[in-house]
């Protein structure tokens, strides 16, 4: 009923995006943890597997073994596919026998790419290929335009309806998590939910507490002050003299 991409960057972030013809799918389906891994439970998702496959991860798992210890207690597993992308080593995936074609995983080195339901493999194709080629651009841009792509080439056979788009980078709390639960059009909108973060939200977040910073920023002055900057930034990173 969907397709994602998760990938993982030189400074041991997470991204994730996810798009399907079924309400919420950001709800349920993406799991994190700082420095362990992330994954996705598609087809008819089961949502246990997220924190299951995250704590064997924790204790050295590889992928493929966090995946075999989840799906062998699960009558259900033949209607389900997860893939999984640890800090370290290589991604896993499952696609049950019973997942709708077109149904299918692609592995890269950084990245990962599922789905089920789908017009056909070059939904997947066309997801990792626009990621590979975005190199140098921040994590979350290169994942929306992957999932454009995803798109682009027909991506959930039965329409759109949902997407999301989620950040995992050094604190506990993901640094960004976007959803459009209901919308004729989601990837657009995710678009715009993402740009629209960019004026205060992401480096408002900067300024809470974390784990090199338990008080957090709360200087009010401060805080725009980083805003300020936050923005210098941007604008020369896409004017570069």
């Amino acid at each position: 009923m969907t397709w994602s991409i998760l990938a993982r960057d030189e400074q041991g972030h997470f991204g994730m995006a996810i798009a399907s013809r079924f309400f919420a799918v950001g709800s349920l389906c993406l799991h994190a943890r700082r420095g362990v891994g992330v994954l996705s439970t598609q087809a008819l998702m089961n949502p246990l597997y997220g924190p299951a496959a995250l704590d064997h991860l924790g204790h050295g798992h590889t992928a493929a073994q966090a995946i075999a210890s989840v799906v062998a207690g699960d009558a259900g597993r033949e209607h389900r596919q997860i893939h999984v992308l640890p800090a370290k080593g290589p991604c896993a995936s499952h696609t049950g026998a019973q997942c709708i074609d077109w149904c299918g995983h692609l592995a890269f080195k950084h990245v990962s790419v599922a789905g089920n339901m789908l017009a056909g493999p070059e939904v997947l194709e066309a997801t990792a290929q626009a990621f590979l080629a975005s190199a140098g651009r921040p994590l979350a841009e290169r994942l929306l335009a992957a999932m454009d792509a995803g798109q682009v080439a027909g991506g959930d056979k039965r329409g759109k309806q949902s997407a999301a788009l989620k950040i995992q980078a050094d604190e506990d709390y993901l640094q960004l998590d976007l959803r459009v639960d209901d919308h004729p059009d989601p990837l657009p909108e995710l678009r715009r939910l993402y740009e629209k973060s960019l004026e205060r939200f992401q480096p408002f977040l900067t300024c809470l507490p974390g784990r090199t910073r338990p008080a957090g920023v709360t200087d009010r002055a401060q805080i725009e002050t980083v805003i300020e900057q936050f923005h210098l930034l941007l604008e020369k990173n896409d004017n570069p003299a």
